[in-house]
């Protein structure tokens, strides 16, 4: 088939173009003499581009018809084999003007990883003249350092990932495609992980389309909590994500080269991003595609220990995947049949859909029958009339240290986001003074994706019983107030906002007195440092205070300074 540009051809240059599929090239050829006489003739008899593709057999599996500047290639499929793998096509055309490859002839190269582009020379007589070709070059892929490279970061400028090679005419081409492209790609598969090349861990390019820096910052600390190795990042500030590809062609083409580069096996976005772009992304890539809410529900996934936990991220990961589930091949789009299943049946991605729905209400009926026993706990707590403490504040604040400092625990402390996940509780019994529960909760976050919240809402419910919440906020945070204002929004979400706060400045220690105590003041809260258990006793007093029953919740002068 003929592809491109084929409006106004006479019926004698279709017939010439569709011959082009009877001629064949040598395996040690890049293109015979004969075939580029043919596609420059062509090309100079209809003032276009004509270009071939050919496989590594050097049979013609396109034929395509550009304008006077360019062609545009057709679908060529997914990635052969994997990311450690070329394309196993090249494309070979004309220019006009015996001009040099162009930027959208390296775009082609770079997105679709061909072998390689080949530009010919259209002579006056509608000879071939020189020839130019580029490849990719396994040895300009590799960084120097695969550490992070941000786009604010001054960094050298890295060797250009193509090798170009210019002969005066096909004749004094001096390249055997068949050694030299299985050289290079074996290269490539030993450097990159392909196929029988060395494996790595999972390595990931970061990209940042958010434009506030502080909001990327973030993301880059949940990817490493993910336990995910950080191989490089790429920022774009979009006013709109690009509806096709998520970010635009110029930036994909350098997206794809630097993930080559830095042997990336995974694209991180710091936003959330729909079904179809994310494919798009994905097939002309070669990376998979994680958006925000998927990496934060895989960091959820790692973190559950109780059942309560592990029932409720399954929950949130089938509903965040239903409307996901695509026919990702052409077997998808079988019917069901056999003996019991003539008719119509259901498609193979309808029958996964019904499974994940039935999955969907067993595990809402399991949460609700835990949220019905933890309700009854709570009555329980009621009627004993326990005071309850809930700890509650943005992600990695300090909460975990905190309830360990309060309680002499042993809760599993680290600097990730999200290390509590499951919440804790501490009842703490005094003989004289009485007791009181305090709870750990799972750390809250900016824009916490709705199914999260959906899920957890069970585990979350525990705040409405609370008597009092601590609201832990790092104080030698630069975005206090952000993160303030953000879990602020979410209490507001589960309608818990009404219930009596006390602001605990954790981390207190890395401020000067002055600022410590002008943050007490604004907040009309506390200044602790967990860490070093300073400031305990001062909050143990501040709480009990704002309690208001008279109640000693524990001796203070016994544990703390």
């Amino acid at each position: 088939m003929i592809e491109g540009n084929t409006h106004g051809l006479q019926t004698s240059q279709r017939k010439a173009l569709e011959r082009t599929f009877r001629r064949k090239v040598g395996k040690s050829e890049v293109v015979s003499p004969e075939l580029a006489r043919h596609l420059t003739g062509l090309s100079r008899e209809m003032g276009r581009q004509v270009g071939v593709l050919l496989s590594r057999e050097g049979v013609v599996k396109s034929v395509v018809v550009g304008d006077a500047h360019q062609l545009m290639l057709p679908d060529v499929g997914r990635l052969r084999g994997g990311p450690g793998r070329f394309r196993g096509l090249r494309l070979v055309h004309t220019h006009l003007r015996g001009e040099p490859l162009s930027a959208d002839d390296l775009n082609d190269l770079a997105l679709l990883r061909l072998d390689l582009v080949a530009a010919i020379e259209v002579m006056e007589d509608g000879g071939a003249g020189s020839i130019e070709l580029a490849h990719l070059d396994p040895a300009g892929l590799v960084a120097d350092d695969v550490g992070e490279v941000g786009a604010e970061s001054p960094a050298a400028e890295p060797v250009e990932p193509f090798r170009r090679i210019l002969a005066r005419d096909i004749h004094a081409l001096d390249f055997d495609f068949e050694l030299s492209i299985g050289a290079l790609e074996a290269e490539y598969t030993r450097l990159h992980g392909g196929p029988g090349g060395k494996k790595e861990e999972e390595r990931a390019l970061v990209v940042g389309l958010e434009p506030d820096d502080e909001h990327f910052a973030e993301m880059l600390e949940l990817v490493r909590s993910s336990g995910v190795v950080i191989a490089g990042t790429l920022r774009q500030r979009r006013r709109k994500l690009h509806p096709k590809t998520v970010v635009g062609r110029g930036k994909l083409q350098e997206l794809v080269l630097e993930g080559m580069r830095r042997r990336a096996t995974v694209a991180i976005f710091d936003v959330d991003l729909k079904p179809a772009p994310a494919r798009a992304f994905e097939d002309a890539t070669g990376l998979k595609v994680i958006d925000r809410t998927q990496l934060i529900l895989d960091i959820f996934a790692q973190r559950a220990k109780s059942r309560d936990g592990k029932l409720q991220v399954e929950l949130a990961q089938l509903k965040y995947s239903l409307p996901r589930l695509t026919e990702k091949d052409a077997g998808l789009s079988r019917l069901t049949g056999g003996i019991g299943g003539r008719g119509p049946g259901e498609t193979v991605m309808e029958i996964g859909r019904r499974r994940i729905r039935d999955r969907i209400r067993a595990l809402e009926k399991q949460v609700e029958q835990l949220s019905r026993q933890r309700d009854l706990r709570r009555q329980r707590r009621r009627r004993a009339e326990i005071p309850v403490l809930s700890i509650i504040g943005y992600t990695n604040a300090g909460k975990s240290t905190l309830l360990n400092a309060m309680t002499n625990s042993k809760v599993e402390v680290q600097d990730k986001l999200f290390m509590t996940l499951d919440p804790t509780s501490r009842r703490l019994r005094f003989p004289r003074e009485g007791e009181v529960i305090i709870t750990d909760t799972v750390g809250f976050i900016a824009d916490l994706p709705p199914d999260l919240i959906a899920a957890f809402r069970a585990t979350l419910e525990e705040l409405a019983d609370a008597d009092l919440l601590l609201h832990v906020v790092d104080a030698a945070d630069p975005q206090l107030e952000a993160k303030v204002a953000a879990v602020d929004k979410l209490l507001r979400e589960l309608s818990v906002k009404e219930i009596p706060q006390l602001m605990v400045l954790n981390k207190a220690d890395l401020l000067n007195p002055a600022a410590a105590e002008a943050l007490e003041r604004r907040y009309r809260g506390v200044a602790v440092s967990a860490t070093q258990r300073q400031g305990l006793r001062k909050l143990v007093a501040v709480a009990e205070q704002r309690l208001g029953d008279g109640r000693k919740l524990m001796r203070p002068e016994a544990v703390y300074r």
